[in-house]
C-alpha cells in the first residue's frame, strides 16, 4: 500500500510474491516506488534452497538474515551466517547462498540501485502470497534464468566440470 508524500507501507504478507525453484521471495519495494534507488525483498529460504553462483554487473546486494543459516560464498570465502548477520556483496562480486540445515531460513535482500525485481518477475513463478511446498527448478526454468539473466547484467557461473 502507498501512504501520503510518496511512502511504502507494506504489512507481512504484502508485497509481490515470486517462487525461484523452492524459495519464497516476496518483494517490499521495488523501483518503481523508490526512484529506481533500490528494491526489497523478503526471502524464505527452504532446506537446500538458494542462489547459483553469480556476480551482479549493474547493483550491490546485501543481506539480512532473520532466522535460520544460510552458508555464503563471497569472492570464494565461505561463512555461514546466523540470524542477525549482515552481508553486502559490491557489483562485481562473485556470490551465492544456500540453506544446508532442514528447516527453511529467512532473510532480507536490498539490491542497489533497483532492477534486479523485473529479473525476478520474469524469470519466477508469480504467486498470491501464499507460502506453500513448491519444485525446484525444472531444466526449462534453469534454461530461462541462464538466457534472461544477462539482460539484467546478472552472469550466472557454472560449477566447475567434473
Amino acid at each position: 500500500m502507498t501512504v501520503p508524500n510518496q511512502g511504502l507501507c507494506l504489512h507481512s504478507g504484502q508485497g509481490r510474491s515470486y517462487y525461484f525453484g523452492q524459495d519464497f521471495y516476496t518483494f517490499k519495494a521495488i523501483g518503481e516506488e523508490t526512484g529506481q534507488a533500490y528494491a526489497l525483498c523478503e526471502v524464505i529460504v527452504a532446506p537446500q534452497g538458494g542462489s547459483p553462483l553469480h556476480r551482479h554487473h549493474r547493483e550491490d546486494e546485501a543481506f539480512y538474515v532473520q532466522e535460520g543459516e544460510i552458508e555464503f560464498q563471497l569472492d570464494g570465502v565461505t561463512m555461514i551466517a546466523s540470524p542477525g548477520t549482515f552481508l553486502h556483496s559490491p557489483k562485481g562480486q562473485t556470490h551465492c547462498f544456500t540453506n544446508k540445515t532442514s528447516t527453511n531460513a529467512r532473510m532480507l535482500i536490498w539490491v542497489t540501485p533497483a532492477g534486479f525485481e523485473k529479473f525476478m518477475a520474469e524469470v519466477c513463478k508469480a504467486v498470491n502470497g501464499e507460502v506453500s511446498p513448491a519444485a525446484p527448478l525444472s531444466p526449462e526454468d534453469l534454461e530461462k534464468v541462464l538466457t534472461t539473466a544477462p539482460k539484467y547484467g546478472i552472469e550466472i557461473i557454472p560449477p566447475p566440470a567434473e
